[in-house]
Order: structure tokens, then sequence, then C-alpha cells
């Protein structure tokens, strides 16, 4: 079976943990621990978060005053780098001679999508109202409550994602036996002119809604979007919420999600089931193989199956 895994930013780095290097490689050992027991009985594409990295370098190059600040597509592909290159390491590190590589993943968008005029996307850390509207004025970004914590983060366009460049790579690497890591943060965004010239912009492609178009351009039998919740519930943060552990995108549209969070990955998950007549599932990294196996986390199947 062919499972393309998207690693949420939470389930990489927790809410209010520290960016450190150590706390990144530590959290890449669990991960990759996970994630290679799926390996070790399936084909594997693992794409993944950079919301908090991409914000740290971001601020890194904003420090060297010399130069100026790197565009965010640049801090995208770094960032695809960098995470890429801790869970290649330490999925090499659980499977022994099984290849893995890493491929810095261009995602064609729209120069003319509507994301561009209205940004969401909320990338790095969190700041207090005066520091983020003080980072607003400084750098001319746009800056937007972060849920109900009273704390402010960066947003950017989030334009569709279109079609993946790096596509007939990763198909050859899969045909060859090696587990890729790609897409990092939805891929470098990217559009291309009347001559067929890409050209990066200054944007974010939602992971999930990229792993979606990828899984679907793969023929991937399975989507699995792993964060850091058991499963995905109706009215969630209230006494009558319940987990959802069978569904489809039909019964789905009842419900209320949080824009940012869950939302996506329902909106990713849909797409995927209803393109593909096949199964998508959502819950922890913890339970990764038991969601495989189908007895934990939320399963979005199509309504044929029900």
């Amino acid at each position: 079976m062919l499972i393309v895994a998207a690693l949420g930013g939470n389930a990489l780095l927790r809410r209010g943990e520290s960016l450190d290097a150590e706390v990144a490689q530590r959290n890449m050992k669990v991960a990759a621990r996970v994630l290679g027991q799926i390996a070790c009985e399936h084909q594997l594409v693992v794409t993944h978060g950079n919301g908090p990295q991409i914000g740290l370098l971001a601020l890194q190059s904003e420090a060297f005053r010399d130069v100026r600040t790197y565009p965010l597509d640049v801090l995208g592909a770094e960032s695809e780098g960098m995470i890429g290159y801790l869970l290649e390491r330490e999925l090499g590190n659980e499977l022994g001679e099984r290849a893995v590589a890493t491929l810095i993943t261009q995602t064609v968008v729209d120069a003319l999508d509507p994301a561009f005029q209205r940004p969401t996307k909320p990338i790095g850390p969190v700041y207090d109202a005066d520091r983020a509207q003080a980072l607003a004025r400084e750098r001319g970004w746009t800056v937007a409550p972060d849920g109900k914590n009273k704390m402010w983060r960066r947003v950017v366009a989030s334009p569709s994602p279109r079609s993946i460049v790096e596509l007939p790579t990763i198909r050859l690497l899969l045909d060859h036996g090696v587990v890729v890591v790609c897409a990092g943060g939805g891929g470098v965004p990217v559009v291309v002119d009347s001559a067929g010239a890409r050209h990066g912009v200054e944007a974010v492609v939602d992971k999930d809604l990229a792993s979606a178009l990828l899984a679907r351009q793969l023929s991937a039998d399975l989507l699995l979007l792993l964060t850091d919740v058991p499963a995905v519930e109706r009215d969630w943060g209230t006494p009558e919420a319940r987990p959802l552990r069978t569904v489809t995108p039909t019964e789905l549209q009842q419900y209320q999600f949080a824009v940012g969070s869950m939302a996506p990955k329902i909106e990713a998950a849909s797409s995927f089931v209803r393109s593909t007549r096949k199964r998508a599932s959502i819950g922890a990294l913890a339970d990764a193989m038991a969601i495989v196996e189908g007895t934990a986390g939320t399963t979005v199947v199509s309504s044929e199956e029900q």
C-alpha cells in the first residue's frame, strides 16, 4: 500500500516548546520511530509542516542588516532542507539499509489566486499584541490574533496548490523502493509565467492541501494526516464533544472546524476521498500504525463504503 503521511506542525513541535535544535531532534526521533514502523510494511511518502521553522529563519535573516531579508520562498526551501535532513537522518537510523531521500519540492500556484489579497496563513512564533504590531510596521507584515490566547502571529497568503513540479522524480524514487520526504511546508510556492519559467512568491501553501494533491497525483492508497489529537471531534471544545470514527465528506459538512488547524485537514481529507474513492485518516502521530490499520483516529471514506 502506498501511503502519503503528512506530519502536522503540532506533531513535530508542540505548542509552547522551544525552537531549539535539541527539541527538534528529539521530536524527529519520535516521529521517525512511528513512521519507520509504517515504512517497514508499506511504501511511504512523508510530508511535513514548517510554520515555526520558517518564522525562525525569517527572524534570523532580519538580524543581519547588511543584506536584505531573504524572500519567503527561499526561506521555505531552507526549512524543507532543515526538517527534511532531520527526518531523513532519523528514518535512516530506524530503517537501516532502506534508502531514504529528501526532495526540495516546488508547488505551482496561480498568480491570480485571490488568497494573495487576503493573507490568512500563520507562520512563525507567537508575539504579544504590542510586539506583533511593531513588527508589522517595521517589516510590512500582516499580523492576526492567534486563537484565544491573546497572542499574535504573522499571516501570509495561502494560495491553492495546482501541481507538484517534482512529481516525476518522486515517482522514480518510489519505483526504486525509496522512502521519500518531500513537499515540506506544502512545498515552495512558485508561479509560472507565459514563457514557462517558474518564479518564487511570498506565500505559504497549506501542507495538508498539498499533501492531498500529491497523494491524488501519486494514486496513493491512503492519505494519513497526523497531528497531536487522537481524532476529529464534533462540537470540539464543548461538553458535547464526541470523536468521529468513520465519516463521509458529506457528513463532515454538517460540522464547524477551526480555521487554520483542523479545517484544512478536513478539506484535504474530503477532497482526496471525493476524487479517488480511497481512504483518508486523521489522528495522533503516536497512533499512526493503528490509524493505518483502521483501529484509531478518524477515517474519512466515500459514501459508497458506508
